[in-house]
């Protein structure tokens, strides 16, 4: 007999050998209080199936839809049942599952002759996932040899997971099936279809929203919200990877095997810089304008998205146009520490915009663009205190002023000024390299790997303590980052193709150190199993002003 610890409740219990995860749940469901169904859960801090089968002592915790790997495990599922659906519904449409936006997840749909999805077809494929939620039909996982894997997705056409799985390196591979429709996915699914009560299918641009559900309430779906700027900027860094005959890991992957590795990085960085230079045209364009000249460049993006290395990169190419860029850090504007809001757990809430003193920085840039010299105040980190040292400014009649920080777009923090004289960019890691079809790459992942990469080498957080604070990151993104996004008069993507090869370099060891016997080793397991799909590529050819090297170092930039 085995002895399996739940750790919903901290108690053990036996069961026979081989017994899989959703027996052992339906022992200890009457005292797990979780207040959703369940739809997966970790074994000994990974993350599992609830069809898993059980051959030694283990703990095991049951998860529901809010928890990160849970709701990954819902929505990954929903995928299949909706490409399962249109297999049935259009045989021969082609399904590509790109990347989340408004809250759902963007689907690229087109049927057998090309055409996309009218409303009665969407209607069909509708009513077509609810029969299978409605028979319940089960998902069944496959573990079979590389080859026979390559061969069963070559025989139905699948060149996108052909080619992943052909350059992954691996001896076994799992696929699944959901009646006669196989498919493969990089993690775990539910049981079977009638798990997924909560979702939605509706048109969205020129393709497909695929809605799942909120992620503090699992019964309801996610509020939608349009955001018809951040698609451009998917649908921009799509056209860029069709140039680049790049979509998936797989055309990654070929392309190092081929030796393209140096020249996909130096195409990448001329896109970047293409764009840095038209952003900076426009900026100076209307810096010269007759009516409303800007004066100010706001500058927002999530963590590890690059706004440092951006505002320096921009900083530059404003000096070609002939503007004299001074940057204004909003860092020197925090409250004292002691006067610093704080979370719940009695922590201090550095993101929060109460943490800044708003009111004074406002003032402060009204003076500086009425022509006055500033006395600005700078933050002393060590003792947590504002100090005023002298330090005035005062604007020439070239000068463009460039503000960075998570709040840069927040309205409160500008509210006097005309917003005809502001210029807004956000800035953020807009993954669009998919692992296949139908396996997108979240974009916190990329960003994730980034601030674990950038932390360990500072020597300020090792990788289990940047995974344990990176909830609260994210936490902070959505309430004081993202609803200002689309405001935004300029986007710009900072991710890279060939990143994932060039991160994995340098994350396999840090993420190697997380143990096995804490929390955070789920998420460090399933982000080293992500990047083993792509072959790594040393960062040799990363050029000295890359966004990169923010994060892996060599940067020439002074931060």
């Amino acid at each position: 007999m085995l002895q399996i610890r739940c750790k919903n409740n901290n108690v053990t219990k036996s069961f026979p050998e081989g017994c899989s995860l959703l027996d052992v749940y339906q022992e200890f469901a009457n005292e797990i209080s979780l207040p959703y169904p369940v739809v997966s859960a970790k074994v000994n801090n990974a993350s599992q199936g609830l069809k898993f089968r059980l051959y030694q002592n283990r703990d095991v915790e049951f998860l529901d839809a809010r928890e990160g790997s849970g709701h990954r495990v819902y929505v990954r599922s929903l995928c299949f049942l909706l490409y399962k659906a249109t297999q049935d519904v259009f045989p021969g449409s082609k399904l590509f599952i790109e990347h989340t936006i408004s809250r759902g997840y963007y689907c690229n749909f087109r049927k057998r002759n090309g055409e996309k999805a009218s409303e009665s077809d969407i209607e069909q494929l509708r009513q077509r996932m609810q029969e299978i939620i409605n028979l319940d039909m089960p998902f069944r996982r496959h573990e079979a040899t590389n080859e026979e894997a390559i061969r069963v997705f070559t025989e139905r056409g699948f060149a996108d997971k052909v080619k992943l799985l052909e350059t992954s390196g691996q001896i076994y591979s799992d696929y699944y099936t959901l009646g006669d429709t196989a498919d493969y996915y990089y993690g775990p699914l539910v049981p079977s279809a009638g798990y997924l009560t909560v979702w939605g299918l509706e048109t969205y641009h020129d393709g497909l929203l695929l809605r799942v559900p909120d992620w503090n309430n699992p019964t309801i779906l996610a509020e939608k919200v349009d955001m018809p700027k951040t698609y451009d900027m998917f649908a921009e860094k799509t056209r860029w990877d069709i140039i680049m005959r790049l979509s998936n890991a797989g055309d990654v992957n070929r392309a190092i095997q081929r030796g393209y590795a140096s020249e996909l990085i130096q195409v990448s960085e001329a896109l970047q810089e293409k764009k840095v230079v038209q952003i900076a045209e426009d900026i100076d364009r209307r810096f010269h304008a007759e009516e409303n000249p800007i004066r100010i460049v706001l500058i927002t993006g999530p963590s590890s998205s690059g706004k440092t290395t951006f505002c320096k990169r921009l900083s530059i190419q404003l000096l070609a146009c002939g503007l004299r860029p001074m940057s204004f850090s909003t860092d020197d504007y925090f409250v004292n520490r002691v006067d610093t809001p704080k979370l719940p757990n009695g922590d201090y809430d550095f993101d929060n915009i109460e943490a800044v003193e708003y009111a004074l920085l406002e003032d402060h840039l009204i003076r500086l663009m009425a022509g006055e010299r500033v006395e600005i105040p700078e933050y002393n980190f060590v003792t947590g205190k504002r100090e005023w040292n002298g330090k005035k400014l005062k604007l020439s009649n070239d000068t463009v002023l460039i503000i960075e920080g998570i709040h840069a777009l927040n309205p409160l923090l500008t509210k006097k000024i005309d917003d005809a004289l502001k210029y807004k960019i956000y800035i953020s890691a807009l993954t669009s390299i998919s692992l296949d079809d139908h396996n997108w790459i979240p974009v916190r992942d990329n960003r994730l790997l980034r601030r674990i990469i950038r932390d360990y080498n500072k020597g300020a957080f090792s990788a289990r303590e940047t995974i344990a604070q990176w909830s609260n990151v994210c936490a902070a993104e959505d309430k004081w980052i993202f609803p200002y996004q689309e405001t935004a008069d300029a986007m710009f993507n900072s991710a890279l193709n060939i990143e994932f090869a060039v991160l994995r370099t340098h994350a396999e060891l840090i993420l190697s150190q997380v143990p096995k016997n804490c929390p955070e080793y789920a998420e460090a397991h399933r982000l080293l199993k992500f990047i083993h799909y792509f072959l790594p590529v040393s960062d040799k050819e990363i050029p000295p002003t890359s966004i990169m090297r923010e994060f892996v170092g060599g940067s020439s930039f002074k931060y």
